[in-house]
């Protein structure tokens, strides 16, 4: 049988703790600049597509809105009605929700600017479904635009209208990277 007198000297402890806590903290900083800096970016957004809806609409528009570069290569899925203004190009509408602004259901017309070669195809007033890429585009000013892949005419949904952003939105760039 063995016994073990183990003296503990608590200046070498406390020694040998401190320096593997800052090993840790040098791991752990490491490994963040690492996915900063060398991840492929392109990786975090996925290759899904965003379907965007009722609920998260106006939220999704803002937060592409206030942040586009971040969202530039992104695919998104939505529906909404053709809308057009003098001044856009042929190949050019914006697909458009009517979002309530008051009690009384009053409504502004909000959505994104999209680009198809048969865009004119389409009617005023005409619903239909897109699948896209958003890009960066021009319109009185740099704003996203949806490059569109496809695009279906569907019928009038039941729920058309949409509400302004959450009161506790937060703009943020994940929000089009999280999974739905």
């Amino acid at each position: 049988m063995f016994v073990y007198n183990i003296k503990f000297n608590s200046k070498k402890l406390f020694k040998i703790i401190f320096a593997l806590m800052v090993m840790a903290g040098i791991c752990i900083c490491l490994f963040t600049v690492y996915r900063v800096i060398f991840e492929d970016k392109s990786s975090a957004k996925g290759n899904d597509v965003y379907q965007i809806n009722s609920n998260n609409y106006t939220n999704v528009l803002k937060s592409v809105h206030d942040d586009m570069n971040t969202y530039i290569g992104q695919k998104i899925s939505f529906s909404g009605y053709v809308y057009r203004v003098y001044d856009l190009q042929d190949d050019e509408f914006v697909l458009a929700r009517d979002m309530v602004v008051s009690s009384n259901f009053q409504t502004v017309v909000v959505g994104f600017l999209c680009s198809h070669d048969n865009a004119s195809s389409f009617k005023d007033g005409a619903w239909v479904n897109i699948s896209g890429t958003i890009t960066k585009g021009y319109y009185h000013g740099d704003i996203p635009l949806i490059k569109i892949d496809t695009i279906e005419e569907i019928s009038k949904p039941k729920d058309t209208n949409v509400y302004p952003p959450d009161d506790y939105y937060i703009p943020t760039s994940s929000l089009l990277f999280d999974n739905p």
